[in-house]
């Protein structure tokens, strides 16, 4: 396979990982959109969302308590973050393998985009 993060996650292509565990890592963004900008990739390969099944729903849960977690751990959880998932080009996805941004360490407008 000719994925991106199948290579970091099997150790093919090394990285810098801040966090991991049986189903999950972590690293620092390549280009940043904040001052903590995290991504939370899963070792798994799933091109987005649209191929989650049941069996994925352990990994999704612990996705967000990762980022729960990761921000407490920075000084983030207070001020506040935002986790953006992104399926398919048109929502800006670059990477097609499943992997969320954790944001923060700025203010963030509403709606996104």
């Amino acid at each position: 396979m000719d994925c991106l993060f199948c290579k970091m996650a099997s150790g093919a292509l090394p990285v810098k990982k801040v966090y991991e565990d049986d189903d999950l890592f972590v690293i620092e963004d390549i280009n940043p959109v904040a001052p903590m900008h995290l991504l939370i990739i899963s070792k798994k390969h799933l091109v987005n969302v649209l191929e989650l099944a049941p069996v994925d729903d352990q990994m999704v849960g612990t996705v967000f308590r990762v980022a729960a977690r990761l921000a407490r751990e920075r000084g983030m959880a207070e001020t506040g973050f935002r986790i953006v998932n992104n399926n398919n080009a048109g929502a800006g996805q670059s990477v097609f393998h499943i992997h969320f941004h954790l944001l923060a360490g700025r203010s963030f407008a509403w709606p996104p985009g």
